[in-house]
């Protein structure tokens, strides 16, 4: 006897919908954080500012894209364990290669400030 199961198109669209907001979260932490930074010049450096007030929003994202992933692949008609099994590390190891990469550019940012993030000055 085959079992069919009703695709997740629920969760396809809840994990879109974490992600934009946790994203616009994300947009308006990190904007609010380096124009306090760039007011006062403070001693806190840029590369600090990634706690948990920044974090939290960044775990929103990945958990949605995680979901939006896994629920995209299930669709598709991939099992649940390959659809997260592929979406889990997938979703880990690009979470931690942009957060990783944010910390150096807020690093950068602070050392020669807007300057050198000009990408247009190499050519």
């Amino acid at each position: 006897m085959d079992y069919y199961f009703a695709p997740p198109y629920f969760l396809l669209f809840a994990g879109l919908f974490i992600s934009l907001t946790s994203g616009t979260a994300f947009q308006a932490i990190l904007k609010q954080s380096v124009q306090e930074w760039s007011r006062n010049r403070s001693t806190r450096t840029l590369a600090t500012l990634q706690g948990m007030q920044l974090f939290l929003p960044f775990i929103g994202i990945s958990t949605g894209i995680c979901m939006f992933l896994a629920s995209g692949l299930i669709i598709f008609g991939f099992p649940v364990w390959l659809g997260y099994g592929l979406a889990i590390p997938l979703t880990l190891g690009t979470g931690w290669l942009l957060w990783t990469q944010l910390g150096q550019n807020l690093s950068q940012l602070e050392r020669g400030g807007s300057q050198a993030l000009d990408l247009d000055s190499w050519g």
